[in-house]
């Protein structure tokens, strides 16, 4: 492994699938096959050499590994990628969800076929490369230039509002980070370097370390997103296609507790433990009232996207406790979640390509139908729930632990939205499944093809088999993060401060 750059590998293998599929001339059936044949086993040899990264992971290692260094913008910046127990899951995570994006688009995207294979394969190189990058400019690249094919994923084969949705998700999430743009350079100029490695040890005066904190804060608060500055979410799920939505929820909002993760708690973390006060207001407020706005909602994908939003503010809360559990478990949150609501929009996907609709109204009794999709989409519900032996429950009952470690009423607030996420899920199950067959356009409906069948079957197995046997996910993060919480409790004592209480 040590003179193979598969790192490198891993990250750059779509972009080259991309470029075979703009070769592809002709736009009849023999020509989309073509696409979608080199799209799929694109994704899928990345998705086994991210196998291979990971099984010569060395758990025991806290520190960075597989590393790849060349110069790369005059010497002062360079390229170097490498993987720690942090982000190492990541690169899996989105290796994984590639492929059933890809076998779930086949046949519900009937425009610019080509083009869109090639802005998800783009995409996917620039999400892995946000995991991989160990240096600033080289992650600011990654992390900014996933906007852009998420922006034409978005407004180009989205729904009847999709120009708003991709210009207000756009925005949003590009005035975020040119304040983290500006950030990286003043750490640039005070730390004298890019590098991710060298910048973690990096003493920044207290003064400062606000600042920069707020700077990336920014960026990493809309990415996420956290309250309030959450409302690009419902608009660009509900416009978006369902690949897209799967990967916006599965991938890309995941940046954000990663971006906390590698920067705002590790290089800043005296303002961290600060400003926690500030991120447990945010996260109980997200939990509790986008729980209530989901219960209100009509729509499906508006209903999931809201909670989407709940479910990340579990992850904040419990990465801001600055304790083992907490973070541990905001972190197998983040990676379930990736699972589960990715599942729960393709569930949608099913059913919205043969009625046309996402309107709750428009369905009920489909259990009397499609039985096998009854089965797929309670599993989902029910881990969205957080449900014992679902993969929910760990990453929501960790992050409450380390809450109540650190603040006990954050944690009882924080704990109400697990029975307002049982209410509207079940509230949903209930009345697109169940319920008496009264409409007309439900009678002839099908259940799960054998397409359909192939992608949701493994999601089902990995929400059980995660939620009874966690430890394959915890193990590889457990170095990793008792090592980021040893070196913040360490610079923290050093400015007499402690996790959690200000100075």
């Amino acid at each position: 492994m040590s003179d193979w750059p598969i790192l490198s590998t891993v990250t750059f293998l779509p972009a080259i699938g991309a470029v075979l599929i703009l070769m592809i001339r002709g736009t009849d059936a023999v020509a989309r096959r073509n696409i979608y044949h080199v799209a799929l086993w694109t994704t899928l040899v990345t998705f086994v050499l991210a196998i291979v990264v990971w099984a010569n992971f060395d758990n025991a290692n806290p520190g960075f590994q597989m590393v790849e260094e060349t110069e790369w913008l005059g010497g002062a910046i360079n390229y170097r990628m490498g993987v720690d127990g942090i982000s190492m899951l990541f690169i899996v995570l989105t290796a994984f969800l590639m492929p059933a994006c890809i076998v779930a688009s086949k046949r519900s995207v009937e425009k610019r076929f080509k083009e869109y294979m090639i802005a998800f394969l783009v995409l996917e190189t620039l999400m892995i490369g946000v995991f991989c990058a160990l240096d600033l400019v080289l992650f600011y690249v990654f992390f900014e230039g996933g906007l852009i094919p998420m922006f034409l994923i978005i407004g180009v084969w989205g729904g009847g509002r999709r120009v708003y949705a991709s210009f207000k998700f756009f925005l949003y999430t590009l005035l975020g980070s040119v304040l983290m743009l500006l950030a990286i350079l003043a750490m640039y100029w005070e730390a004298g370097t890019s590098d991710i490695t060298q910048l973690l040890t990096y003493p920044f005066p207290a003064g400062m370390q606000t600042w920069l904190w707020l700077a990336f804060f920014a960026s990493f608060a809309v990415k996420m997103p956290m309250w309030p500055v959450h409302t690009w979410l419902p608009d660009a799920h509900v416009e978006a296609p369902t690949a897209g939505s799967v990967i916006l929820a599965g991938v890309l909002l995941k940046m954000g507790g990663y971006g906390f993760l590698r920067f705002s708690l590790p290089m800043f973390p005296i303002a961290s433990a600060d400003l926690a006060p500030l991120i447990y207001v945010l996260s109980v407020v997200a939990i509790v009232w986008t729980s209530l706005v989901a219960l209100a909602q009509e729509d499906i994908k508006k209903l999931i996207a809201y909670s989407s939003v709940a479910h990340m503010g579990f992850v904040t809360m419990g990465i801001f406790t600055m304790t083992e559990q907490g973070v541990q478990g905001g972190i197998f949150q983040m990676l379930s979640h990736g699972i589960v609501s990715g599942a729960l929009f393709l569930c949608v996907g099913v059913i919205y390509d043969r009625i046309h609709t996402r309107q709750i109204d428009a369905y009920g009794g489909l259990a009397q139908r499609m039985p096998l999709y009854a089965v797929a989409f309670m599993i989902f519900t029910l881990a969205n729930v957080g449900l014992p032996g679902t993969s929910g429950f760990v990453g929501e009952f960790l992050t409450l632990v380390g809450a109540f470690q650190a603040n006990t009423w954050v944690a009882f607030i924080a704990t109400t939205g697990v029975i307002l996420s049982a209410g509207y899920a079940l509230w949903l199950y209930r009345r697109v499944i169940f319920g008496p067959l009264v409409k007309d356009s439900l009678r002839a409906i099908r259940d799960l093809s054998r397409r359909e069948q192939l992608i949701l079957a493994p999601l089902a197995v990995l929400t059980i088999v995660f939620g009874f046997y966690p430890k394959p996910i915890l193990d590889v993060t457990e170095a990793a993060v008792g090592n980021l919480l040893t070196n913040a409790e360490a610079a923290l004592a050093a400015a007499g401060r402690v996790a959690g209480v200000g100075p």
